[in-house]
């Protein structure tokens, strides 16, 4: 079998990344194998680097800003894929989702509103909130069999209460669902219901695998897309995140104007060069390589829970419908939450992330990182084993 361009090892260590160079400060060793912070160890596609070098090679990198051409580029993408119609006017932008997300709270909430998340969740999620001098609701997701569902008596109880703001997450991280028509619809519908303002963040949306299918939250209905503020991105479909280039999408023209007053305010609106160029030729020519890393992320999913059941079967994997982000349940190991950690990074030598992060729900849990080449997944796996 002939050798994927993603089986190939790229050396990342002294080039300033967070997964490699910040290991110290985030586990207190640097003696261990990073699977943990959410982009991949793949180059990204030719067209995206072919841009950047031209851009280089032409040498001068002054202000900039996001062209019709870059726009078109991402509404011809998101028509194809999602069958989602943007008109040019609804579209801004941010330097990351994150940051779209904090300035959404400080928006259209004011200090001591209640903002809803579902946990487990992304970290920053929990922070935009807090951060903010928001108070936090969190709605648990129910965990299945097979899968993680919407509780959806606690959704309605939580949205009852009092909540101004839900912030989806879009294709869910850590738990790896893709959700589906029905389960927006009912989610934007109750939104609806309570008057609750949607912060739809979608950066997951193109890696939905298996033959699942991304909505766009805003699709829905136009009834849904007047309360919602979509936050998309190219960074982890061709991993470009330090890009640092984000778009955010409003239908509603009250929502749009207020967003961009606030961003403009703060001069955040402009961008960086190369977050431009690389924007525009991922979505204009990114497609065939995207079909061949979900190709190889699926593979590595495959590999590593197949592995889980032969050699860990206490470590419980959910397979994801889309991303390259693994949920791992270790509470049937007979160990602590604690205990885990420890053995993870003392005798593994293998650096995940805690599952507290990302709320009380993720007790007992690690996420995995499987962006990376067969090779080094492996080496992940048996670290793992090596530390029960």
């Amino acid at each position: 079998m002939a050798m994927s361009e993603f089986d190939k090892l790229i050396d990342r260590r002294g080039t300033d990344c967070v997964k490699y160079d910040n290991l110290y400060e985030n586990f207190g060793r640097k003696d261990i194998l990073p699977m943990w912070v959410a982009d991949m160890d793949f180059q990204s596609p030719p067209a995206v680097l072919a841009a950047a070098r031209q851009c280089c090679d032409h040498g001068i990198f002054g202000y900039t800003f996001r062209s019709a051409e870059g726009k078109d580029a991402f509404r011809a993408w998101v028509q194809k894929r999602y069958q989602w119609e943007v008109d040019p006017s609804w579209i801004s932008s941010s330097p990351g989702i994150v940051t779209a997300l904090s300035l959404s709270v400080r928006i259209f909430t004011a200090p001591g509103d209640k903002v809803l998340i579902q946990t487990p969740v992304y970290p920053p999620f929990h922070a935009v909130v807090k951060d903010n001098g928001r108070e936090l609701v969190c709605s648990p997701l129910k965990r299945g069999a097979m899968r993680y569902e919407v509780d959806w008596e606690n959704f309605e109880q939580a949205l009852q209460g009092g909540v101004k703001m839900f912030i989806l997450c879009n294709s869910h991280n850590p738990v790896g669902r893709v959700w589906t028509r029905e389960e927006l619809l009912r989610m934007g519908q109750l939104c609806c219901r309570y008057d609750v303002m949607i912060v739809s963040d979608e950066i997951h949306a193109d890696l939905a695998l298996y033959g699942n299918v991304h909505t766009v939250m805003a699709s829905v209905s136009e009834e849904i897309a007047a309360r919602t503020l979509t936050a998309m991105a190219p960074s982890k479909t061709f991993n470009i995140a330090g890009m640092m280039n984000s778009l955010i999408i409003a239908s509603n023209p009250e929502i749009r104007e207020r967003y961009n007053r606030e961003l403009t305010s703060l001069h955040l609106d402009l961008g960086n060069i190369f977050g431009h160029v690389t924007l525009k030729a991922a979505y204009r020519e990114g497609g065939e390589w995207l079909g061949e890393l979900l190709h190889y992320l699926e593979g590595n999913i495959d590999f590593a829970m197949d592995y889980f059941s032969r050699e860990l079967p206490a470590v419980k994997v959910f397979k994801p419908e889309g991303s390259f982000l693994l949920w791992l349940d270790f509470n049937d190991t007979g160990l602590s939450h604690e205990e885990c950690g420890e053995r993870l990074l003392k005798i593994g030598k293998i650096g995940l992330n805690d599952g507290l992060t990302f709320g009380e729900e993720g007790r007992g849990f690690r996420r995995m990182n499987i962006g990376c080449p067969r090779s080094v997944l492996e080496e992940g796996l048996k670290r793992i084993k090596a530390a029960f």
